[in-house]
Protein backbone atom coordinates (compact mmCIF):
# COMPACT_ATOMS: atom_id res chain seq x y z
CA UNK A 1 0.00 0.00 0.00
CA UNK A 2 1.04 3.88 -0.23
CA UNK A 3 0.59 6.88 2.22
CA UNK A 4 -0.93 9.67 0.47
CA UNK A 5 0.87 12.77 1.02
CA UNK A 6 4.03 11.36 1.11
CA UNK A 7 6.74 9.88 -0.66
CA UNK A 8 6.39 6.02 -1.61
CA UNK A 9 8.67 3.65 -3.23
CA UNK A 10 6.41 2.45 -5.91
CA UNK A 11 7.16 0.04 -9.29
CA UNK A 12 6.83 1.43 -12.34
CA UNK A 13 4.22 -1.32 -14.11
CA UNK A 14 3.25 1.05 -17.49
CA UNK A 15 4.16 2.94 -19.56
CA UNK A 16 1.79 5.32 -21.68
CA UNK A 17 2.15 8.19 -24.16
CA UNK A 18 1.09 10.99 -21.73
CA UNK A 19 3.00 9.22 -18.34
CA UNK A 20 4.03 6.31 -16.15
CA UNK A 21 1.47 3.94 -14.29
CA UNK A 22 2.73 2.66 -10.68
CA UNK A 23 1.31 -0.28 -8.95
CA UNK A 24 -0.68 0.82 -5.81
CA UNK A 25 -0.37 -2.68 -4.57
CA UNK A 26 -3.86 -3.13 -4.60
CA UNK A 27 -3.91 -6.08 -7.17
CA UNK A 28 -5.91 -4.22 -9.47
CA UNK A 29 -4.44 -2.69 -12.64
CA UNK A 30 -7.27 0.07 -12.38
CA UNK A 31 -6.35 1.12 -8.76
CA UNK A 32 -2.42 2.02 -10.77
CA UNK A 33 -1.41 5.89 -10.19
CA UNK A 34 -0.25 8.09 -12.74
CA UNK A 35 3.10 9.76 -13.09
CA UNK A 36 2.50 11.91 -15.82
CA UNK A 37 5.57 12.79 -18.27
CA UNK A 38 5.77 16.77 -17.20
CA UNK A 39 5.98 14.98 -13.23
CA UNK A 40 9.11 13.06 -13.98
CA UNK A 41 11.56 15.48 -13.91
CA UNK A 42 13.25 14.75 -16.51
CA UNK A 43 14.11 11.72 -15.07
CA UNK A 44 14.87 8.31 -17.80
CA UNK A 45 12.08 5.97 -16.28
CA UNK A 46 10.86 2.75 -17.75
CA UNK A 47 9.36 -0.17 -16.55
CA UNK A 48 10.08 -2.58 -13.60
CA UNK A 49 11.82 1.06 -12.47
CA UNK A 50 10.99 1.53 -8.01
CA UNK A 51 10.44 5.47 -8.18
CA UNK A 52 10.25 7.42 -4.94
CA UNK A 53 6.87 9.56 -5.68
CA UNK A 54 4.55 11.76 -3.93
CA UNK A 55 1.19 10.67 -4.01
CA UNK A 56 -1.62 13.14 -3.99
CA UNK A 57 -4.49 14.14 -5.74
CA UNK A 58 -4.85 16.29 -8.46
CA UNK A 59 -7.19 18.99 -9.32
CA UNK A 60 -10.10 16.50 -10.95
CA UNK A 61 -9.62 14.74 -7.23
CA UNK A 62 -7.49 11.86 -8.95
CA UNK A 63 -4.37 10.23 -7.32
CA UNK A 64 -1.59 11.00 -8.99
CA UNK A 65 1.99 10.86 -8.48
CA UNK A 66 5.34 13.38 -8.59
CA UNK A 67 8.87 13.26 -8.24
CA UNK A 68 8.61 16.83 -7.15
CA UNK A 69 9.62 17.66 -3.50
CA UNK A 70 6.41 20.05 -2.49
CA UNK A 71 6.43 22.79 0.14
CA UNK A 72 5.05 19.96 2.88
CA UNK A 73 3.85 16.35 3.79
CA UNK A 74 1.33 15.34 5.37
CA UNK A 75 1.83 15.32 9.17
CA UNK A 76 3.58 17.81 8.78
CA UNK A 77 4.07 21.41 10.25
CA UNK A 78 5.01 24.08 7.47
CA UNK A 79 5.31 27.62 6.71
CA UNK A 80 2.86 28.31 3.88
CA UNK A 81 1.46 30.59 1.83
CA UNK A 82 -2.33 31.74 1.61
CA UNK A 83 -3.14 31.73 -2.40
CA UNK A 84 -6.95 32.42 -2.20
CA UNK A 85 -9.79 32.93 0.46
CA UNK A 86 -13.55 31.28 -0.79
CA UNK A 87 -16.31 30.97 1.24
CA UNK A 88 -15.28 26.97 1.76
CA UNK A 89 -11.73 27.91 3.36
CA UNK A 90 -8.87 29.27 2.16
CA UNK A 91 -6.54 27.38 -0.67
CA UNK A 92 -2.44 27.13 0.73
CA UNK A 93 0.12 26.41 -1.84
CA UNK A 94 2.70 23.56 -1.00
CA UNK A 95 4.26 24.31 -4.19
CA UNK A 96 2.37 21.25 -6.39
CA UNK A 97 -0.56 21.38 -9.31
CA UNK A 98 -3.44 21.32 -6.85
CA UNK A 99 -3.33 23.82 -3.82
CA UNK A 100 -4.20 22.28 0.10
CA UNK A 101 -7.94 23.50 1.56
CA UNK A 102 -7.87 25.08 5.04
CA UNK A 103 -11.24 24.58 6.37
CA UNK A 104 -13.36 27.53 7.89
CA UNK A 105 -13.12 25.10 10.97
CA UNK A 106 -10.12 24.34 11.04
CA UNK A 107 -9.12 28.52 11.11
CA UNK A 108 -8.22 29.68 14.35
CA UNK A 109 -7.50 33.02 13.16
CA UNK A 110 -8.39 34.98 10.40
CA UNK A 111 -5.88 34.33 7.12
CA UNK A 112 -5.39 36.90 4.48
CA UNK A 113 -4.16 36.58 1.03
CA UNK A 114 -0.76 36.10 0.00
CA UNK A 115 0.12 36.02 3.34
CA UNK A 116 2.23 33.17 5.06
CA UNK A 117 1.58 31.38 8.29
CA UNK A 118 1.76 27.93 10.17
CA UNK A 119 -0.22 24.90 9.24
CA UNK A 120 0.00 21.26 10.22
CA UNK A 121 -0.96 19.38 6.50
CA UNK A 122 -3.52 16.55 7.59
CA UNK A 123 -5.40 13.75 5.32
CA UNK A 124 -9.22 14.46 5.40
CA UNK A 125 -11.91 11.72 5.46
CA UNK A 126 -12.03 11.93 1.70
CA UNK A 127 -8.57 11.13 1.25
CA UNK A 128 -7.22 14.77 0.24
CA UNK A 129 -4.78 16.70 1.87
CA UNK A 130 -6.42 19.75 4.40
CA UNK A 131 -4.35 21.66 6.51
CA UNK A 132 -5.16 23.16 9.86
CA UNK A 133 -3.42 26.12 11.54
CA UNK A 134 -4.47 25.09 15.10
CA UNK A 135 -0.71 23.49 15.48
CA UNK A 136 -0.58 23.24 19.10
CA UNK A 137 -0.75 19.24 19.11
CA UNK A 138 1.82 18.86 16.90
CA UNK A 139 4.66 21.13 18.51
CA UNK A 140 7.27 19.65 19.90
CA UNK A 141 9.71 20.65 23.69
CA UNK A 142 13.04 22.34 23.09
CA UNK A 143 15.34 19.92 25.24
CA UNK A 144 18.06 21.87 25.52
CA UNK A 145 17.24 25.69 25.62
CA UNK A 146 19.28 27.74 27.69
CA UNK A 147 18.32 31.26 29.57
CA UNK A 148 18.91 33.61 27.62
CA UNK A 149 19.56 31.57 24.32
CA UNK A 150 18.62 33.92 21.54
CA UNK A 151 15.92 31.54 19.16
CA UNK A 152 13.82 32.95 15.72
CA UNK A 153 9.88 32.16 16.27
CA UNK A 154 6.68 32.24 14.14
CA UNK A 155 3.26 33.39 15.51
CA UNK A 156 0.55 30.74 15.31
CA UNK A 157 -2.21 32.59 17.53
CA UNK A 158 -3.05 33.93 20.93
CA UNK A 159 -4.08 32.16 24.50
CA UNK A 160 -7.50 33.48 26.02
CA UNK A 161 -5.21 36.04 28.18
CA UNK A 162 -3.70 37.85 24.70
CA UNK A 163 -0.34 36.21 25.66
CA UNK A 164 1.28 35.43 21.98
CA UNK A 165 1.78 31.58 21.13
CA UNK A 166 5.15 31.10 19.22
CA UNK A 167 6.28 28.31 17.17
CA UNK A 168 10.10 28.53 18.54
CA UNK A 169 12.08 27.76 14.76
CA UNK A 170 8.75 26.22 13.37
CA UNK A 171 8.42 23.14 15.54
CA UNK A 172 8.92 23.98 19.93
CA UNK A 173 6.17 24.86 21.75
CA UNK A 174 6.90 28.81 23.12
CA UNK A 175 4.66 31.83 24.79
CA UNK A 176 5.58 35.20 25.10
CA UNK A 177 3.17 36.63 28.18
CA UNK A 178 1.27 40.07 27.18
CA UNK A 179 3.40 42.20 29.64
CA UNK A 180 6.37 41.26 27.41
CA UNK A 181 5.15 42.68 24.30
CA UNK A 182 4.30 46.43 22.89
CA UNK A 183 3.31 46.33 19.48
CA UNK A 184 0.87 44.60 17.47
CA UNK A 185 1.99 41.72 16.94
CA UNK A 186 0.13 38.94 14.09
CA UNK A 187 0.18 35.47 13.33
CA UNK A 188 2.54 34.23 10.84
CA UNK A 189 5.07 36.73 11.64
CA UNK A 190 8.33 36.01 12.43
CA UNK A 191 10.60 37.50 15.00
CA UNK A 192 13.40 37.17 17.37
CA UNK A 193 13.30 36.25 20.73
CA UNK A 194 15.28 35.67 24.07
CA UNK A 195 14.55 32.14 26.66
CA UNK A 196 13.53 33.89 29.81
CA UNK A 197 12.19 31.08 31.50
CA UNK A 198 11.68 27.02 31.14
CA UNK A 199 8.27 25.84 32.19
CA UNK A 200 7.88 22.83 33.84
CA UNK A 201 5.68 21.48 30.98
CA UNK A 202 8.45 22.37 28.41
CA UNK A 203 7.19 25.54 27.28
CA UNK A 204 9.53 28.64 26.75
CA UNK A 205 8.85 31.95 28.22
CA UNK A 206 10.22 34.13 25.50
CA UNK A 207 10.63 37.95 25.24
CA UNK A 208 10.77 40.41 22.14
CA UNK A 209 12.92 41.95 24.22
CA UNK A 210 16.53 42.75 24.23
CA UNK A 211 18.72 42.55 27.82
CA UNK A 212 18.03 45.30 29.86
CA UNK A 213 21.67 47.16 28.90
CA UNK A 214 21.10 46.27 25.33
CA UNK A 215 17.27 47.31 25.75
CA UNK A 216 18.32 50.71 27.45
CA UNK A 217 20.60 51.93 24.98
CA UNK A 218 17.94 51.50 21.75
CA UNK A 219 15.22 52.79 23.90
CA UNK A 220 17.44 56.27 24.65
CA UNK A 221 18.31 56.73 21.48
CA UNK A 222 14.39 56.72 20.58
CA UNK A 223 13.69 59.00 23.37
CA UNK A 224 16.26 61.35 22.53
CA UNK A 225 15.15 61.58 18.57
CA UNK A 226 11.65 62.20 20.12
CA UNK A 227 13.56 65.26 21.69
CA UNK A 228 15.66 66.66 18.94
CA UNK A 229 12.03 66.39 16.44
CA UNK A 230 10.50 67.94 18.90
CA UNK A 231 11.90 71.06 19.93
CA UNK A 232 13.92 69.18 22.92
CA UNK A 233 11.04 68.95 24.91
CA UNK A 234 8.71 66.14 25.55
CA UNK A 235 5.55 65.85 27.37
CA UNK A 236 6.53 62.56 28.87
CA UNK A 237 8.58 61.71 32.25
CA UNK A 238 9.28 58.77 34.39
CA UNK A 239 5.44 60.18 36.16
CA UNK A 240 3.81 59.30 33.22
CA UNK A 241 1.12 56.87 32.79
CA UNK A 242 2.19 52.85 31.20
CA UNK A 243 -1.00 53.13 28.65
CA UNK A 244 1.02 56.68 27.32
CA UNK A 245 4.48 55.36 27.20
CA UNK A 246 3.33 52.27 25.44
CA UNK A 247 1.53 54.03 22.78
CA UNK A 248 4.85 56.78 21.92
CA UNK A 249 7.31 53.90 22.36
CA UNK A 250 6.21 50.68 22.41
CA UNK A 251 7.96 49.95 25.55
CA UNK A 252 6.94 49.39 29.52
CA UNK A 253 7.18 51.88 31.92
CA UNK A 254 10.16 50.19 33.73
CA UNK A 255 12.08 50.43 30.75
CA UNK A 256 11.25 53.77 30.12
CA UNK A 257 12.27 55.00 33.19
CA UNK A 258 15.78 52.85 33.41
CA UNK A 259 16.49 55.01 30.41
CA UNK A 260 15.42 58.61 31.38
CA UNK A 261 17.57 57.36 34.34
CA UNK A 262 20.86 56.73 32.59
CA UNK A 263 20.34 59.99 30.14
CA UNK A 264 19.92 62.25 33.63
CA UNK A 265 23.05 60.56 34.67
CA UNK A 266 24.90 61.67 31.14
CA UNK A 267 23.47 65.14 32.13
CA UNK A 268 22.08 64.71 28.27
CA UNK A 269 18.15 65.63 29.81
CA UNK A 270 16.25 66.76 32.74
CA UNK A 271 12.65 66.35 34.18
CA UNK A 272 9.94 68.69 35.56
CA UNK A 273 6.63 67.95 36.49
CA UNK A 274 5.42 68.87 32.65
CA UNK A 275 7.78 66.53 31.19
CA UNK A 276 11.59 66.18 30.03
CA UNK A 277 13.86 68.64 28.50
CA UNK A 278 16.61 68.18 26.22
CA UNK A 279 19.84 69.93 28.27
CA UNK A 280 21.41 72.12 25.60
CA UNK A 281 25.57 72.26 25.39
Amino acid sequence: MFKIGDFNDLKVVREASFGFFLDAGTGNTSDDILLPNASTLHKEIKVDDVVHAFIYRDSKDRLVATLQTPLAKVEEIAYLKVKAITNVGAFVDIGLERDVLVPMKEQKYNLEKDKSYLFYIYEDKTGRLAATTDISPYLDFMEDAALGQEVTGIIYGFQTNDSLMVAVEGKYEGVVLKNEYFTDIKPGEELNFRVKKIYEDGRLGLTPRGKKLDERDVLSEKILKYLEDNNGVMPFNDKSSPEAIKREFNTSKNYFKIALGGLMRKKLIEQNEEGTKLIKK
